[in-house]
């Protein structure tokens, strides 16, 4: 009888295809610890090229805290600074894609962290930082010389220089806030290659729009449902005909929000209200 094949005994590169598509709280707390032909296979830095750390429970009373915690001997000193720290490391400088927490964890420090060793980041979804920390990110996201999608919450008080760092090719930008004439001149000169633009929820005029869907040559996909400024009418509808623009979403926008106020209020609380 054919003596049967045992899991520690698969090929390395075997191994290493399968765990690259596993989340990152497999790769840290579960498959290392089965063998050390699995342990080895999770070493190598194409498990680590995608960091998605949104979906995971960083407070200190989740099951990741206290298991990682427990695995790696930190004696509750946990944090999603050491958390991340491992994950880069493992990476060896080829990540690609970045997901941060939306709230609780992250700090201007990680950023800062991930900038100098992540060089090579094509999609970077960025948490919400604290107002005196927004003027540190120019210079963050400006060392990510291949970044082609971005993703953030409410638009940062540097949005402006922000553009003007950002890699020329960056096809997609999402995030929302109040978008004035100079944040859209901003966007239309500097993103030349800007295929996906999502500005739900934010306040914008009609002109700002107009200036979006004339500017934006490249433009294939605008999403602007829930916005406050406009409304969408005959001439909108009848320039994105002629924009070559595939997708456009605007259910919800009006010119003033449900209380009745036409407002330019940036809030994150307020917007998420509409």
């Amino acid at each position: 009888m054919e003596e049967e094949r045992r899991w520690e005994e698969i090929n390395t590169d075997c191994l290493v295809n399968i765990f690259r598509r596993l989340g990152l709280e497999d790769l840290t707390l579960a498959v290392p610890f089965v063998c050390q032909s699995w342990y080895r296979a999770t070493l190598d830095p194409t498990c680590w090229r995608v960091l998605k750390f949104r979906r995971l429970d960083f407070m200190p009373w989740s099951n990741l805290s206290k298991e990682f915690s427990n695995r790696y001997g930190l004696n509750g000193r946990f944090s999603f600074s050491c958390f991340l720290k491992l994950c880069v490391a493992r990476s060896h400088g080829e990540a690609i894609e970045v997901e941060f927490p939306l709230l609780f964890g992250a700090s201007i420090h990680d950023l800062t962290f991930i900038s100098h060793r992540c060089p090579k980041l094509r999609k970077a979804t960025l948490p919400i930082l604290q107002s005196e920390d927004e003027p540190h990110l120019p210079e963050i996201i400006g060392r990510w010389h291949e970044l082609e999608q971005l993703e953030m919450e409410c638009k940062p008080s540097s949005f402006q220089e922000l553009v003007n760092n950002l890699n020329p090719k960056l096809n997609s930008l999402k995030m929302f806030g109040s978008f004035k004439n100079d944040d859209v001149s901003v966007i239309v000169n500097k993103l030349p290659k800007l295929k996906c633009l999502c500005l739900s929820k934010s306040y914008m005029q009609k002109d700002e729009l107009l200036s979006i869907l004339n500017g934006c040559n490249s433009l294939e996909e605008l999403v602007v449902r829930d916005c406050v400024g406009f409304e969408v009418n005959e001439e909108v509808l009848k320039r994105v005909m002629h924009s070559g623009i595939k997708v456009f979403e605007h259910e919800g926008s009006n010119l003033v929000n449900e209380d009745g106020y036409d407002t330019d209020e940036c809030d994150p609380l307020y917007v998420h209200a509409l």
